[in-house]
C-alpha cells in the first residue's frame, strides 16, 4: 500500500510539474511573432492544473494582458454574473479552476476598424498543441467554450448559435456545454430569444456543477 501511495504521489507532482513547465513555455512562446502574426505577448491563463472546470474563451484583450488574467474587462464582469447563476463564485472559480482560450496572446485590433481581430486559422493552428496540453494535464470534467471560436473546436462548423446554445455534450468522458460570448460588442446575447438559449445554458452548467463539485 505504502508503494502505490508513493507512486499516486508521485504522479501527482510529475502531472504538477509539467502544468507548470506547460504555462513557462506558453509565456515564452513567440511563434506567432516569428511567423509574422501580431500578436502581443505574453499567453493569458489562469487557474490549477487539478481544475474540474475549464472555460476556453477565443483569445485574450488587451486589458487581459495588462492585468494578466482572462476575462477581466466587462465580458468578464457579464460572465461571471451568468455562471453566478449556476451556483458558480468568481473568486472561487479563479482560484480553483482553469481558464484559457484558442490562442493564448492578444491578437491587436482589427486594422482600420473596431474591436480585437480574430486569430486566422494559422495562429490557431500554432497554439492548438498547447490547448491539447491544457486538455490532457487538467482533464476538466467539465468544458465551457465561449464565443463561436471555442464552440467551433467541439461542435461542427457553420451551426448557428441558436442551434448550438442551451445544448449540451459528452466527449470521451467529458461534458461540453457551450456558452455566447459576453463581449459588449456582440449583439447576439442582447436579443431576447438568445437570452433564454443562454439561461438554458446555465442550467446545463448548474446541473454538471452539481455533479462535481467538490465537498
Amino acid at each position: 500500500m505504502g508503494t502505490a501511495f508513493g507512486s499516486g504521489i508521485d504522479r501527482v507532482m510529475q502531472r504538477s510539474r509539467q502544468f507548470d513547465e506547460l504555462q513557462i513555455r506558453m509565456r515564452a512562446c513567440r511563434a506567432c511573432l516569428e511567423a509574422g502574426h501580431s500578436v502581443e505577448p505574453p499567453a493569458v491563463t489562469q487557474g490549477k492544473v487539478d481544475a474540474r472546470i475549464m472555460t476556453i474563451g477565443q483569445a485574450p484583450g488587451i486589458t487581459e494582458v495588462e492585468a494578466g488574467r482572462p476575462f477581466n474587462a466587462g465580458s468578464g464582469k457579464r460572465l461571471f454574473e451568468w455562471l453566478a447563476k449556476a451556483g458558480i463564485d468568481e473568486e472561487w472559480f479563479r482560484a480553483t479552476q482553469y481558464m484559457s482560450s484558442v490562442t493564448k496572446c492578444y491578437p491587436g485590433r482589427i486594422e482600420g476598424g473596431n474591436g480585437d481581430r480574430v486569430p486566422s486559422r494559422a495562429e490557431q493552428k500554432l497554439c492548438r498543441p498547447f490547448l491539447n496540453e491544457e486538455l490532457a494535464l487538467v482533464n476538466p470534467a467539465l468544458i465551457i467554450p465561449i464565443g463561436r471560436l471555442a464552440i467551433e473546436l467541439f461542435f461542427p462548423k457553420g451551426k448557428k448559435l441558436n442551434e448550438i446554445v442551451g445544448t449540451e455534450m459528452e466527449v470521451d468522458g467529458r461534458w461540453i456545454v457551450p456558452l455566447a460570448h459576453p463581449s459588449g460588442a456582440s449583439r447576439w446575447h442582447q436579443i431576447e430569444e438568445n437570452r433564454i438559449l443562454i439561461d438554458n445554458a446555465i442550467e446545463l452548467i448548474a446541473k454538471q456543477f452539481a455533479r462535481i463539485k467538490p465537498i
